[in-house]
């Protein structure tokens, strides 16, 4: 339970907070409708690499990549999101890669005329909280020019006074990273480019809601033996299982919408600890959010002296068929949720699970 490996979780946080915003920023009409960006109504790429030549006669131009995709979204892949809003899309995309950097940064908009009519004029693409993207206009090549880009687009709007003005400098782009003349390219050429953002690991397969089905009971744990428990004085953890079982499987067909799985599932964590043999078992409720399933606990088994809501777990695909559980804030029941030593950050050597596939029987109330 290494917590490196919880620091995946932290960043999948991060990553759905920044793709509910733009998200929610969408309208729900937001189709292809600018016909000089894609006059056809295909998703349409833009882009350009910079040579040594071009970047060393402009010093302060810190972008050597830059592409620009009007569409479908380039940048989501199958996740843990119900299949029912998979269509959800905003219109405009950009990724830029800098000098020496190993991938791209990325944002995203919405991008429409400024008239008021929405069908002639400027186009500008916005962002959530008011801010651009950038302005767009065709000239009579086909290039796509692309101005008002603001050097702190991947930055948040009060990140020269979180990080002081020499980092902000550093992470910020450069002084000549504006008026980019890109070139019509072939959608896959913007779709390979996304995809170097967050490759794709193969080994961790289709995602839970894919793997798991409405109706299918699944069972996962791990018992440690002595020698992990000796080598590991700070874990409580002995044994534990996560599950879904006749009743979970009995709450979602009673109440559940299969079209917004794995949205309202329930799912089960029993475990005992090296101080008690006996077995304790609390009841999550689950949603999906970009490339885990987010569980908060829940009343429906026992009743609690306290608000269990706010109690948080969350599980994530692993490698070769293994699941992923974290534990950030102390919401596994080695400890009684409503006391004192469940407040804040989880203390103990408890944090994050690797669990393997096992007979539903091992799973058994």
């Amino acid at each position: 339970m290494a917590f490196r490996e919880w620091k995946t979780f932290a960043s999948a946080g991060l990553g759905a907070a920044l793709l509910g915003v733009l998200a929610g920023s969408a309208f729900a009409d937001d189709t292809l409708k600018l016909t000089e960006l894609s006059p056809n109504g295909a998703d349409a790429c833009f882009g350009r690499i910079y040579d040594a030549a071009h970047l060393k006669a402009h010093p302060k131009q810190k972008v050597a990549r830059i592409f620009f995709y009007y569409g479908h979204d380039p940048v989501s892949r199958p996740n843990e999101e119900p299949s029912a809003n998979s269509d959800t899309s905003y219109n405009g995309f950009l990724t830029t890669t800098v000098r020496g950097a190993k991938a791209p940064e990325w944002a995203g908009g919405w991008c429409n005329h400024e008239s008021e009519d929405g069908t002639s004029g400027p186009i500008r693409c916005g962002m959530d909280c008011d801010r651009t993207l950038a302005s767009l206009k065709v000239d009579d090549k086909g290039r796509l020019v692309l101005s008002d880009l603001s050097s702190d687009i991947y930055l948040d709007p009060d990140s020269e006074e979180q990080l002081g003005k020499a980092e902000y400098v550093r992470q910020a782009l450069g002084s000549e990273d504006d008026n980019f003349r890109l070139d019509p390219m072939p959608a896959s050429t913007c779709k390979a480019e996304f995809a170097r953002i967050d490759p794709i690991d193969p080994a961790v397969g289709p995602p839970l809601r894919e793997r798991f089905k409405p109706d299918q009971a699944f069972c996962y744990g791990r018992d440690y033996d002595a020698a992990h428990m000796s080598s590991h004085p700070d874990q409580l953890t002995q044994s534990i299982r996560v599950f879904r079982g006749p009743v979970e499987l009995a709450s979602f067909a009673s109440g559940g919408d299969v079209t917004n799985w794995p949205d309202g599932a329930d799912i089960a964590v029993s475990v005992t600890t090296r101080q008690k043999g006996a077995k304790v078992t609390q009841t999550y409720s689950c949603q999906g959010e970009a490339d885990q399933w987010r569980c908060a606990a829940s009343s429906k088994m026992s009743n609690f002296s306290c608000d269990i809501a706010q109690k948080e777990i969350f599980l994530k695909r692993g490698a070769n068929g293994t699941i992923m559980l974290a534990n950030p804030n102390s919401s596994i029941a080695v400890v009684d949720l409503c006391s004192k030593a469940a407040d804040g950050k989880t203390k103990s050597d408890d944090k994050v699970y690797r669990l393997e596939a096992m007979p539903q029987a091992a799973c058994a109330p």
